[in-house]
């Protein structure tokens, strides 16, 4: 457990604190941090993204149904709770929802997956299993959601802004075709926030759809970081193979993957007012107590409970800090930057504790039952 603090944690805090210190020196500004976060978005996140999950195979997802339906079921399942609490309970916006979903409701599964669960269970198939899987489900499904979610909130958004501005016309006052929308109804701090939902024509022929759904996916699928895990997928189920000679190319994209993130990560929180609220910590007990608690009940109800080392390794795996996804996202597009950046900080802080927990409690509930 040392060692992943040592090795694992402390890293994190380090470069996140790093990027916090050079944000607050303006050691970059606005233009550069813009430019790093679509460097990770646009390129790096979606490498990784794709490598992760092209090197499964179909006889990894079809080796354990339950395995596998359990993390599907329970991860969207979390993903889309933790959206309608934040709605519910928060007042959020559909798009500042959606932004919290991808942090508090999905793990950090491309990063701190093997760097943690190696050392605990050792390197070993049923390891794979589990982290490919999870890694499958939250980079391949979620992150799309939750850009679709994104795309519903802006262009709900935009036609709210639109109604408002005809409505401004209407009173004599001249409305503009385009005006400028922010990407949250509410105020936001990043004069270059950009709205995912929108795009120019450029001068071209151009027919805007007009189901807000059918637009919303669309716009979603647009996006590297949303069709590049969903295309390895159809390498996976189609057994297409990228060739290993390709693999240090991945691999150096993938690390570098890692740090950006890290450090967009602390600039993105030098430029919010840090926040311990309610809903940082609400956030924190949602990744890291509650969903592993969900899947210990899931994996015990579905007769999980023969095979203790690999529902620990599930636990352990859904129990990890928020994916650092998430936070790019936000801070790109100026969404959910404070609540979300807060609750990235506290989450990795207090998994050091939190990790230790599910360690010991896991056999502990499975011998009482």
């Amino acid at each position: 457990m040392e060692k992943i603090i040592i090795e694992d944690i402390v890293p994190i805090l380090v470069i996140m604190i790093l990027g916090y210190i050079c944000g607050k020196v303006t050691f970059f500004d606005d233009d550069q941090r813009q430019g790093l976060n679509k460097v990770v978005l646009n390129i790096a996140l979606p490498a990784a993204l794709f490598i992760s999950i092209v090197k499964a195979s179909r006889e990894m997802l079809a080796s354990d149904l339950t395995l596998t339906i359990i993390s599907i079921v329970g991860i969207v399942g979390m993903f889309m709770l933790s959206f309608f609490l934040c709605r519910l309970i928060f007042h959020h916006t559909i798009q500042e929802a959606a932004v919290c979903a991808l942090i508090a409701g999905s793990p950090t599964i491309g990063f701190l997956g093997f760097a943690v669960l190696d050392p605990i269970y050792g390197a070993t198939a049923s390891t794979d299993l589990v982290i490919g899987i999870v890694s499958i489900v939250v980079n391949a499904i979620t992150i799309p959601i939750g850009y679709y979610l994104i795309n519903v909130g802006q262009q709900k958004s935009l036609a709210k802004a639109g109604k408002s501005a005809t409505a401004t016309a209407g009173a004599g006052t001249p409305a503009t075709s385009d005006a400028k929308v922010p990407v949250d109804e509410k105020s936001t701090t990043d004069k270059k926030a950009e709205i995912l939902a929108t795009s120019s024509n450029k001068g071209k022929a151009h027919h805007a759809i007009s189901n807000p759904n059918v637009a919303a996916v669309v716009n979603a699928l647009k996006q590297p970081v949303v069709w590049a895990p969903l295309l390895a997928v159809v390498f996976v189920l189609l057994g297409i193979k990228v060739p290993d000679e390709l693999d240090p190319t991945f691999d150096l994209i993938a690390k570098a993957n890692s740090g950006l993130a890290v450090l967009a990560a602390g600039l993105a929180l030098s430029t919010v007012k840090f926040s311990f609220s309610v809903e940082t910590w609400w956030n924190t007990f949602f990744r890291l107590v509650l969903t592993p608690a969900v899947f210990l009940g899931a994996g015990l109800l579905f007769g999980m409970g023969g095979d203790v080392d690999k529902l620990s390794m599930l636990v352990m795996a859904v129990a990890l800090p928020p994916a650092f996804s998430g936070i790019i996202i936000s801070s790109r597009y100026n969404i959910y930057v404070r609540e979300g950046a807060s609750s990235v900080a506290v989450s990795t802080v207090a998994f050091a504790v939190t990790c230790i927990l599910w360690i010991w409690l896991v056999p502990v509930v499975v011998g009482m039952v």
